[in-house]
Order: structure tokens, then C-alpha cells, then sequence
């Protein structure tokens, strides 16, 4: 992934933070399914307020789709980055 992201979803929070190349998935079961299943091969994780899986998993989506590109982000500032 291109940056950490934080992700709720009710009591659910996780981080998913970029980890070098080789770390592999740094995390519980139910973020490294999602991970796993989205192809991410090296990141660190934490979450917080809940242990269940059915939250964990929604708030895992949810930080998967706030990452933004450096693409976006030149589009979204009107800006070059490099």
C-alpha cells in the first residue's frame, strides 16, 4: 500500500500501515484474509475496540478504500508530485 490508513467501522478501528518489501502480512486473521484476498503482500496492521471478525473485516475495507494514489492526489491538488 502507498501510505497508512486508518479504517472504522462501529467499535471495529484498524491501521494498516506500508511495511518493506519481504516483511510479508503482519496481521490477525481476519485482516490477512482480506489482505491476502486483495493481493497485499507486505503491511503491518493493528486494530482496535472489538475482536469480532465481522467488524475487524468491514473496518479493513474500509481503510483499504480510503488509499489514494500519487495519481489521485496530483489530480486532486492540481499539482506534479514528482
Amino acid at each position: 500500500i502507498p501510505h497508512q490508513v486508518k479504517g472504522r467501522f462501529g467499535a471495529g478501528r484498524v491501521i494498516l500501515i506500508p511495511a518493506g518489501p519481504g516483511t510479508g502480512v503482519i496481521a490477525g486473521a481476519p485482516i490477512r484474509a482480506v489482505c491476502e484476498a486483495a493481493g497485499i503482500t507486505d503491511i503491518l496492521t493493528k486494530s482496535y475496540g472489538t475482536n469480532n471478525p465481522i467488524t475487524v473485516v468491514k473496518a479493513t475495507i474500509s481503510a483499504l478504500e480510503e488509499l489514494q494514489t500519487q495519481q489521485d492526489v496530483e489530480l486532486l491538488r492540481g499539482v506534479s508530485l514528482t
